[in-house]
């Protein structure tokens, strides 16, 4: 029997197929973890509308995302589209993005990208997140009481991303609007809005604005993906756009939810908070404890069995949809000691928090900086901060495949 927030008293028990949509799922993801380890390491499910095998081992889950013998292009592996019904062009353009790509595109694809994710273009961003976190929180602090994902932890990424890609605060609405639709409408009765209205709309804003760059380039990242070029090739207009897709989903919904979840895992464990505290040279292994511990990804896009593969015992046929639940993995005990314990010291910790092989997030390293610079001036200036409501108060998002908060009241002080 287990009590966690959002819920009752209840047995948690695994039927097939595995119905990770459900708000039961969501609110006890981590138990079911749990017994998705020790008994069904491969269990048959569904996430959204696709049926799909999960695996929940830490060994198994790092296998599969560098197995050749499982594609992320389905096409490859079943001979149909990308998607198992039509879908509009705005959206097909995911599909068709890096991130759904194999090898060699996949490659080229990445090693085009690369060249506007320069080093020297992330230490140019640290000093921006420096200051806007603190201008942020001379705005938070005098209320008192905030939610912090509404004052703080949103405004954060939104903030980078338009910057990222050259957006105008006078075109910043229609932008957003786009970027909050892709984030938040691919899940309940909004989902046919945004695939046909919301998605069409951003591709067009979108596409504008990259006219606008061609012939008024800056200094921005989508100048650079536009001008990037590696062996006499340059992203198409399309691939442009997928990418800058890409960068809302990897550089903005990740970070969001990054930063609330450690605030939250912080607070909740005041032992480690103190320590941290008291050596905040232990920030960066805190980020890493938070994303193997309640990272805000718990799953990846699926690969499809380019054969017949059997595994525990469970053949998964040629053309099923596989999914690592990397939520899982990370809770794994035969790789982590005291796999429950939340550690900021942790070491090693070798976390699937941003995925792993040729897959690794594209915008872990603008994450974990957001999150380190974000936790660390908020931090500093509040010695006090605490939660404004019970925990038991706080609602999890039902999205499948996601750890995300409604919203985080806290008082500063």
């Amino acid at each position: 029997m287990i009590t966690t927030a959002n819920s009752t008293k209840r047995k948690i028990e695994i039927k097939e197929p595995l119905n990770v949509n459900s708000q039961e799922f969501t609110n006890n993801k981590y138990e079911y973890y749990k017994l998705l380890r020790e008994d069904y390491p491969v269990c048959q499910g569904k996430v959204s509308v696709m049926d799909a095998y999960f695996l929940s081992r830490y060994d198994d889950c790092v296998s599969f995302l560098k197995d050749p013998r499982f594609v992320r292009n389905r096409t490859t592996a079943t001979g149909g589209g990308r998607f198992p019904f039509p879908m509009p062009k705005s959206v097909s353009l995911m599909a068709n993005s890096m991130i759904n790509e194999d090898e060699p595109d996949h490659r080229r694809l990445r090693d085009l990208v690369h060249q506007a994710f320069t080093k020297h273009s992330l230490v140019k961003m640290e000093g921006r997140i420096e200051q806007l976190t603190n201008d942020l929180l001379d705005k938070a602090e005098p209320q008192g009481t905030v939610d912090l994902k509404q004052a703080y932890a949103l405004p954060i990424p939104v903030t980078v991303i338009q910057e990222m890609v050259g957006v105008s605060d006078e075109d910043m609405p229609r932008f957003y609007n786009g970027m909050k639709a892709m984030t938040d409408g691919f899940s309940g009765l909004t989902m046919f809005r945004t695939l046909f209205w919301d998605m069409p709309r951003l591709s067009k804003f979108v596409r504008e604005l990259i006219d606008r760059k061609r012939s008024n380039p800056s200094e921005d990242i989508l100048t650079a993906l536009i001008q990037a070029e590696t062996e006499g090739e340059k992203l198409s207009e399309d691939e442009v756009v997928a990418m800058v897709f890409l960068l809302i989903i990897a550089g903005y919904e990740t970070t969001v939810y990054l930063i609330i979840n450690s605030v939250l895992t912080l607070l909740q464990h005041p032992q480690q908070l103190a320590r941290l505290r008291a050596e905040p040279g232990l920030i960066n292994s805190a980020v890493e404890e938070i994303l193997r511990y309640r990272g805000p990804v718990q799953g990846t896009k699926p690969g499809y069995a380019l054969e017949d593969i059997v595994l525990h015992g469970v053949t998964i046929p040629k053309g099923a949809a596989v999914i690592p639940l990397l939520g899982a993995a990370n809770r794994d005990s035969n790789v982590f000691e005291n796999a429950e314990v939340f550690d900021i010291a942790r070491s090693p910790n070798k976390h699937l928090g941003f995925g792993s092989g040729i897959h690794t997030c594209l915008g872990a390293p603008l994450a974990r900086m957001e999150t380190r610079i974000a936790i660390t001036n908020l931090l500093k200036r509040n010695s006090n901060l605490r939660l404004a409501v019970d925990v038991l108060e706080l609602e999890l998002i039902n999205m499948p495949l996601w750890h995300r908060y409604k919203s985080l009241p806290v008082v500063f002080g």
